[in-house]
């Protein structure tokens, strides 16, 4: 059972992606083939380009007087890339159907520098095959423009849809998969062997991606001076559950240009995991690790020798830190701009007096959930991060309205201020109001409005 819609016709032609129910999901025999044992799922249609001309006289005539009626056709070839260029690739693949000049416009090679493919029910392994094979078209086997693929939510991507993008696209340089749980490593591992360039990578909810390596064969063909190493800076491995430290320290040990890594449920990691990490990887400037309950202070030991290069850092709902964790992120991070405790309850006072002392340039601080947290440490923050512009205090029981007026009458950039479920007083808000008048306060107080 052939699949027609991979068919390669002798005249370039787009690949559509197009759901059962539109319009041009047909099996009839004109320009168009589609694969007609597929039904109930999007898919992927090899279409060949419009006709120049309508045969019927009649068909002729009502074209002709549409045509005198629309000015998009008015528009210079340069208007209307532009405008291609905001659609996503479904409906850029439409466009291609509308007449010649549209066929000709919607495959210019500047407007396949992404590709972007969304919902649980498009057949993506197929699209991304057809869609590569005619980027292909001019220089063989090779697409040299495509730089990025957003495939997020497609829960049939598998790893054959990566294998035609590792083999494909050797220009690649962001990836995103996000959602997509049938992917496997030996597919992610195609995929940065065969894209050097690759920078960012986007694996969040794959559940099966316990690594990120390079393959043996890639390995053995790199020279000893080059080391085993991965271009990616970006890398989000956020809810890969399996993610383990001896995963971790593969990741760490080839990926040693990492700046921005996400590791936001991971559970299995712990302090060992982040020991690595900080051995290989030195140049993280954003780190998070929330809801990571097995790390604890001696975590926050480790990455405090990323010292002042770290500038990001979320520890949410990590239960095992408390103020001596906070002590060591204000001793030797002092150019921190963001901290995200949340759910932190070990961290007092004393913790965000360390913070405060030592990390002035904080511009965002989520301490929701921290029930030690009182009027006193927001003194603290007050008198010392002048340049506050986000401050989160959700259901910390000892803050009072007292605390959030010093805060008011010295952070006058404050943009955004939580005080959900805490027991504050409609004055103190609007006090709060009249100092910081571009501050929008998310309350629960049914008298402040």
């Amino acid at each position: 059972d052939s699949d027609l819609s991979m068919r390669t016709l002798s005249t370039p032609s787009p690949a559509l992606i197009f759901p059962p129910n539109s319009p041009g999901f047909q099996n009839g025999r004109g320009s168009s083939t589609s694969s007609s044992s597929v039904t109930g799922e999007t898919v992927a249609m090899v279409h060949s380009p419009p006709p120049t001309r309508l045969t019927h006289p009649l068909i002729r005539l009502a074209s002709k007087h549409q045509k005198e009626q629309t000015n998009i056709d008015r528009l210079p070839d340069h208007a209307m890339i532009q405008i291609f260029s905001f659609l996503p690739t479904n409906q850029l693949c439409r466009c291609a159907r509308v007449c010649r000049r549209w066929y000709n416009l919607a495959w210019d090679p500047r407007l396949w520098r992404t590709i972007r493919l969304t919902g649980e029910t498009i057949n993506v392994d197929r699209a991304l095959k057809v869609l590569t094979r005619r980027l292909c078209q001019d220089t063989p086997n090779v697409c040299l423009m495509l730089e990025t693929v957003i495939v997020s939510g497609c829960r049939r991507l598998t790893d054959r849809g990566l294998y035609t993008i590792a083999q494909c696209c050797p220009e690649l340089r962001r990836l995103e998969v996000s959602g997509c749980y049938n992917i496997s490593n030996e597919a992610v591992f195609d995929v940065v062997s065969l894209c050097p360039n690759l920078e960012h990578l986007d694996v969040s909810g794959c559940s099966k991606v316990t690594c990120i390596s390079l393959t043996r064969e890639a390995s053995i063909k790199l020279s000893p001076l080059h080391g085993k190493q991965i271009s990616i800076r970006y890398l989000d491995m956020t809810d890969c559950f399996v993610l383990e430290d001896e995963g971790l320290h593969t990741i760490a040990a080839h990926c040693t240009q990492l700046t921005h890594l996400y590791l936001r449920r991971c559970v299995r990691i712990t302090d060992e995991g982040l020991r690595y990490l900080m051995i290989y990887c030195t140049s993280i400037k954003e780190l998070s690790v929330s809801d990571c309950r097995f790390v604890s202070d001696f975590g926050l030991r480790e990455i405090a020798k990323l010292e002042s290069r770290l500038r990001y850092l979320s520890i949410a709902h990590c239960g095992r830190i408390t103020d001596v964790g906070i002590r060591y992120i204000a001793k030797y991070c002092s150019k921190l701009r963001y901290l995200n405790a949340r759910g932190c309850e070990g961290i007092t006072d004393h913790g965000v007096e360390y913070l405060a002392k030592n990390c002035t340039k904080l511009k965002s601080l989520d301490i929701g959930k921290c029930p030690l947290v009182s009027d006193t440490g927001l003194e603290f923050l007050a008198l010392n991060c002048f340049n506050l512009k986000r401050l989160s205090l959700k259901s910390c029981e000892s803050i009072t309205g007292q605390g959030l007026q010093i805060v008011a009458a010295n952070c006058f950039d404050l943009q955004m201020l939580n005080v959900q479920d805490c027991d504050v007083s409609v004055d103190a808000l609007r006090f709060v109001k009249r100092h910081c008048k571009r501050c929008i306060i998310e309350h629960t107080n049914p008298a402040f409005f």
